[in-house]
């Protein structure tokens, strides 16, 4: 393969294999709502559920790529890709010849073709699957051309029709979308790679074809081609209620957000996400104002918060049903999952937010737990950090931990320094740690801060945390 989809990212698109339309394998186009019988069908609670299954033994960081690909449409949508038992129609995911799919339900087995690791990408992998939902491309819209240029003199021979408009489609009443998942880069099936066969108008600097995620009108034109905003049922404990899909995606480097309605209270019976994704580094969430009310068993609603894109990651934050002050929480990957639910009784619910980019830290409320610093499982830290670590025990409790290091040594470790403050504040108590040694300590308070700072020059192994929740 010469260039392959899962290149795009940098600018890459002409494949061994020539599909129908580029990586589409099939004529079956549809693009909206106007589709009949391409539709993955509702089950009964509202879900479209899409089975299907490995044909490929793909390896366990591939297969983690994949199903985190799968769980933002889970988190964000009402589509769900579930592993296939007996029905008829499926997707068929196979390691073969490049990034393609079919357009569509079809009947029976259908193939996506996700090439390991050429294809082992999140936006590749969801570009595929919005395929075989029933999106075609952007620029194949019948407005295109308002919004950008084809070069057609510098296409690929026999790859001119990856650039047709599908006439007839409609476009969901949703603006051209140039962050789509769905968009060419400007280089897509250039013969000369140095020349763009997409130019954006009126701007042509206007940046084009990533591969990083789905985008936020990706988000909604998947809600609209299947409905997703009707009621569904919810469950917890012993009630059961409806509420509206309600689900926000947050993919720049920072930003800020709400609970609907605020500063008035969070409607009641509903359940809304919010999922944050960022290209690098870990997210820091910090609650400005929250508000929810106490009650048993979290029987009024809760808000909860996970390491990754989906209920399925490991909780962060499980079921806070009290109003606190909270920590900046800073999870340990680019992707963050806020849940916040309300029942029918509920009259004052209410939280905004905001979050940004850090390199490194982590925030800890389980009873027992471990963290490193930075590069320890590669044998190096790096250099010129500044990472905060925040371990909560519930009130009445306190922390022990013990902490193995390896840190540069200077005088006053005025280097690399590891500073640990057993009061919970900054102007609190502390211990100052570098060199080679264990030590261990007990906090004052049910909140305990870790500070690791490093410098530019010499760089050690660093330090492995581990605590656990004490009387």
């Amino acid at each position: 393969m010469t260039r392959r989809e899962a290149g795009m990212k940098t600018g890459l698109n002409v494949s061994e294999r020539q599909g129908i339309n580029g990586d589409i394998l099939n004529l079956k186009v549809i693009y909206t709502l106007g589709c009949q019988g391409c539709l993955w069908p509702k089950s009964e609670n509202g879900n479209v559920l899409v089975p299907y299954i490995f044909v490929s033994n793909y390896s366990y960081d591939h297969l983690n790529v994949i199903r985190n690909a799968m769980q933002e449409f889970e988190s964000l949508t009402c589509v769900r890709f579930v592993p296939r038992s007996e029905e008829l129609a499926y997707l068929s995911i196979i390691s073969s010849d490049g990034c393609l799919s079919v357009v569509g339900r079809l009947g029976g087995a259908q193939a996506v073709q996700l090439e390991a690791p050429g294809c082992m990408f999140r936006g590749v992998i969801q570009h595929e699957l919005n395929h075989a939902l029933g999106f075609y491309h952007e620029i194949s819209r019948p407005d295109r051309d308002k919004y950008i240029i084809i070069n057609y003199e510098n296409i690929a021979p026999g790859f001119e029709s990856a650039f047709d408009v599908v006439y007839g489609a409609q476009n969901l009443s949703l603006e051209y979308d140039y962050d789509s998942v769905m968009h060419f880069n400007m280089y897509a099936y250039a013969e000369k790679s140095s020349l763009p066969t997409i130019i954006p108008t009126p701007n042509p600097n206007v940046a084009i074809g990533q591969r990083d995620g789905l985008s936020v009108l990706d988000v909604e034109a998947i809600k609209r081609l299947y409905n997703c905003t009707e009621d569904v049922i919810f469950s917890y404990f012993s009630f059961f209620f409806l509420t509206d899909v309600c689900s926000t995606l947050l993919n720049t480097p920072s930003g800020t957000f709400s609970s609907p309605n605020y500063p008035f209270n969070f409607p009641n019976n509903i359940r809304c996400v919010w999922l944050i994704r960022i290209q690098n580094g870990q997210i820091s969430l910090t609650f400005n104002d929250i508000n929810i009310p106490d009650s048993i068993a979290c029987i009024s609603g809760y808000i909860t918060i996970y390491d990754g894109p989906s209920i399925n990651s490991p909780p962060i934050l499980q079921k806070l049903c009290v109003s606190i002050q909270l920590p900046a929480i800073i999870g340990s990957t680019t992707q963050m999952l806020i849940e916040f639910v309300s029942n029918n009784d509920t009259t004052s619910m209410r939280f905004s937010a905001s979050y940004k980019t850090v390199p490194c830290g982590g925030t800890y409320f389980s009873l027992v737990d471990d963290f490193t610093s930075p590069g320890y499982s590669s044998g190096s830290y790096y250099s010129n950090l500044d990472c905060n670590y925040t371990i909560n025990a519930p009130a009445g409790y306190k922390i022990s931990l013990t902490i193995s290091f390896d840190i540069e040594p200077g005088l006053q470790c005025r280097y690399d320094t590891l500073l640990v403050y057993t009061s919970g504040t900054i102007n609190g108590s502390k211990r100052t740690l570098c060199g080679i040694n264990t030590v261990s300590t007990t906090s004052e308070s049910n909140v305990m801060l870790l500070n690791f700072q490093t410098d530019a020059y010499t760089q050690r192994l660093g330090f492995f945390a581990q605590y656990y929740i004490c009387k």
